[in-house]
């Protein structure tokens, strides 16, 4: 996994593909970004990010950097703010695996949704603009941008929980009862209504959104690879779920932080917001779609692990430790679907 990016390649295929763009380059990996590794280059025409799969063997689906491509493209002069795409290279000889290159955005990303060291009204915006951009995200016209044939419409829960429980049983390193239960659970409940369907991003989380340099407006949405069409209250589960957390640099949550007094609305009045954005005639109850994510979210990190036993992970160590996280989402999950 840490094999170097041949840069006078990179710069090579540049060429010709960014106008105006001349090398040479130097490449900056990210330190976050586990499943496809991200650089930032740099050359005299200014900045942009290089975004590839892992070399090695990956599982089916997996690492979609394809797709990332086509739905930012997609996105493009909508509501939705996203990174300008440059070209995506499909020839996985130029550099050991598929790869694009995007537009480099400056802005401030945060991985505590804490947020730190801005005013609570500060915060509360930041809050608002997020919830403004996933609203807008589900609003999107699929068919008037091009993506009509970007998932399969409708029952959505149930395809995801059979790809997801397959995902996990393929990246298995051992058993754990919570998550077959949690599996067994989420497969007996799905709600009324899995056939409704929009475009959804399928990781809405703070540290995928970046904020612009002063003020709290939502400048561009990040890590595509598990969009595709499906039920948009997936999103919103996905982002409650991650505030049940615990707080600090693992759990990255605001479980029992005093949210009034840093200006993070409840998850009641982010859901009747939401709601009322949307057009929904009743606010929605989010149990359900909060397991979900939970039982989601412990099948990725179950990947994660094992790519990093097997030597494959982009960050190793990193790998292992987000690995230990899947019985701790499992057993949440499986809190939550039980009403505690």
């Amino acid at each position: 996994m840490n094999e170097p990016l041949d840069l006078d390649v990179v710069a090579k295929h540049m060429s010709g593909r960014i106008d105006g763009f001349s090398g040479p380059v130097s490449a900056e990996k990210t330190p976050t970004g586990q499943s496809n590794p991200t650089f930032i280059l740099t050359s005299p025409t200014g900045k942009f990010v290089l975004r590839r799969k892992p070399p090695g063997v990956l599982l089916k689906s997996a690492h979609a950097v394809d797709r990332e491509f086509r739905v930012m493209s997609a996105l493009a002069n909508t509501g939705v703010c996203v990174p300008k795409m440059y070209f995506l290279c499909e020839d996985e000889d130029v550099i050991g695996s598929m790869f694009y290159v995007m537009e480099y955005i400056e802005g401030r990303n945060f991985v505590d949704p804490r947020i730190p060291d801005v005013t609570p009204a500060e915060r509360r915006g930041m809050y608002d603009s997020m919830n403004s951009g996933l609203a807008a995200l589900h609003s999107i016209d699929v068919n008037a941008v091009g993506l009509s044939d970007y998932g399969k419409p409708g029952n959505y829960f149930t395809r995801q929980i059979s790809r997801w429980s397959g995902q996990y049983h393929a990246s298995e390193t051992g058993t754990i009862s919570e998550m077959d239960q949690l599996i067994d659970w989420l497969s007996r409940n799905i709600p009324d209504g899995d056939d409704k369907t929009s475009l959804v991003h399928g990781d809405w989380r703070i540290d995928n959104l970046l904020f612009a340099q002063k003020g709290p407006e939502l400048v561009a949405i990040l890590d595509w690879e598990l969009s595709t069409l499906g039920h948009p209250l997936a999103d919103l589960g996905a982002q409650l779920m991650q505030w049940a957390m615990p707080v600090g640099p693992e759990g990255r949550g605001l479980d029992g932080v005093d949210r009034t007094t840093l200006g993070i609305p409840e998850n009641r009045e982010y859901v009747e917001l939401y709601a009322k954005r949307t057009g929904l005639s009743e606010v929605p109850e989010m149990g359900f779609y909060i397991a979900f994510s939970f039982f989601r979210m412990a099948a990725i990190l179950q990947g994660v692990k094992k790519r990093a036993l097997d030597g494959n992970a982009s960050n190793p160590e990193q790998g292992l430790r987000l690995g230990s996280f899947v019985p701790i989402f499992a057993r949440k999950g499986l809190q939550i679907a039980n009403g505690e």
